[in-house]
């Protein structure tokens, strides 16, 4: 009896030892590991060809960024659909855009997601709607991106290459998508994703709700905006929109949109504006 006893707690001793190492020192020892890795000279051309800005990031932000990628891509799971195949060229861009939202702040790097989607071209997705009688009909859209809160990110390569190709339009898809990643970790979609403190949620929620007011009234009445109207869909979509702009078109939202930019700043924990003033000095630099 006495045996049976010893054997128990032995049983549990080892359960809990499993279950702290398993919680804590694994995961420790493999963010060191993978921390400690060299960033391959392929990746890091392609760092640069692919993410206009790194070139005009701070070192520790260069330095901090390719860390982020080794761990991203350690952890994620990159899927190829219709056809298309996934090569070092779709996820160091990917990861490198994705990761550009996690710098400079405390993160998980996405500890929900698991699965990258990428089709060629923009995909086709099924939808229930309801009319305003409460009846359901079934109709198909066109997406270039979509982000769930299972663990997956379904993206266009022909639509992060446009974004590739243009990093000041305010348009960018894995921005977008990731930016909705973010917003998950709160529990739900809402447009608020998980800040630093108790007292930033109502100045959060005050600018935000305030701004997306004043989208939707531009948008019934078709006026120009800074800010795409797609983000007048909900709040959600809002946070995501404005992500764009915000990493994009830093200068124009901080000039039109200042208490916007300002809650994006101090959530973000960067200032795109000097990439930008940077990258103009080098660009004039070169030209002379």
């Amino acid at each position: 009896m006495e045996l049976n006893y010893i054997l128990i707690l032995v049983a549990l001793w080892l359960l809990v030892a499993a279950a702290i190492w398993r919680a804590f020192i694994y995961p420790r020892a493999r963010r060191k590991r993978l921390d400690n890795t060299s960033f391959p000279k392929p990746w890091l051309a392609i760092l640069r060809r692919n993410l206009t800005v790194y070139k005009s990031m701070w070192p520790d932000q260069q330095a901090q960024l390719r860390k982020l990628i080794v761990r991203f891509l350690a952890d994620k799971n990159f899927e190829g659909c219709a056809g298309q195949q996934i090569t070092d060229e779709i996820r160091i861009t990917i990861a490198a855009h994705a990761c550009l939202l996690l710098l400079n702040r405390p993160t998980h790097e996405y500890a929900d997601l698991r699965t990258i989607l990428v089709y060629p071209s923009a995909f086709t997705v099924k939808r229930d709607s309801h009319d305003e009688n409460g009846l359901v009909s079934n109709s198909q859209h066109v997406l270039a991106g979509e982000s769930w809160s299972n663990g997956k990110i379904i993206l266009s390569w022909d639509n992060v290459t446009s974004g590739v190709r243009s990093f000041r339009d305010g348009q960018n898809v894995v921005l977008h998508e990731f930016a909705h990643q973010l917003d998950h970790e709160s529990g739900s979609s809402n447009g608020s994703p998980l800040l630093y403190s108790k007292n930033a949620y109502a100045s959060w929620a005050h600018v935000l709700s305030s701004e997306f007011e004043a989208l939707r009234r531009a948008s019934t009445k078709h006026r120009d905006s800074l800010i795409d109207e797609y983000g007048a869909t909900n709040p959600a979509e809002f946070f995501a929109v404005v992500t764009e702009v915000f990493f994009e078109q830093p200068h124009q939202l901080e000039q039109r949109h200042k208490a916007l930019f300002d809650e994006l700043l101090n959530y973000y924990k960067v200032d795109p504006r000097e990439w930008q003033h940077q990258h103009k000095q080098e660009h004039t630099r070169h030209a002379s």
